[in-house]
């Protein structure tokens, strides 16, 4: 789970690199590429922080999930606090940040708060 948590927190550190680039400007990024890239990749950290946690919890017996709503159900099964911070950061990050290009500086944060939350659990 170490070297799991080192790879995850590699790409958290590149993420937020990203962001410097975006400029953020009191309560705005100015340049959305940036963010763009920067949320895709805290989404991706999610997704390997949470492949390593069902690996651990369901004893590797299954293959990793191929949606979000198999990563939710698999999830919810084991553990709703770390449902919540998944729903809140593929919402903030994958949805708003990746895809819609938000330039909210606080729902980027949020998102990338609840990203190390779920990186946490598999410290």
């Amino acid at each position: 789970m170490e070297k799991d948590y080192q790879e995850c927190m590699r790409y958290m550190q590149n993420a937020k690199n990203f962001l410097k680039a975006a400029n953020k400007e009191g309560v705005v990024y100015n340049d959305v590429k940036y963010v763009r890239i920067a949320c895709g990749t805290a989404y991706n950290a999610v997704l390997l922080a949470l492949d390593a946690y069902l690996q651990k919890k369901e004893s590797g017996k299954k293959a990793k999930p191929k949606s979000i709503e198999e990563y939710k159900a698999r999830v919810t099964k084991i553990n709703k606090k770390l449902l919540s911070y998944l729903l809140v950061a593929y919402d903030n990050l994958h949805l708003a940040g990746y895809y819609h290009g938000t330039q909210s500086v606080k729902t980027v944060q949020t998102g990338f708060d609840n990203a190390m939350s779920i990186i946490n659990y598999i410290k």
